[in-house]
């Protein structure tokens, strides 16, 4: 028994697969953005949204 609840009490090898998880999370994230950066349609409503700011901030 004692052997058991030494097992389950170590963890190694758990935080490197944390990073792992989260290493491909940020990824997959990133390739998201990246996709939604490069099309037209968000492309042209940051387009819009700068305009509109600059034309109200200088007139």
């Amino acid at each position: 028994m004692r052997r058991l609840l030494s097992r389950m009490k170590n963890d190694d090898g758990l935080s490197t697969a944390e990073y792992a998880v989260g290493t491909v999370a940020a990824a997959g994230l990133g390739g998201v953005l990246i996709k939604l950066l490069t099309s037209d349609e968000v492309r042209n409503l940051i387009w819009t949204l700068l305009s509109n700011a600059f034309t109200t901030l200088l007139g």
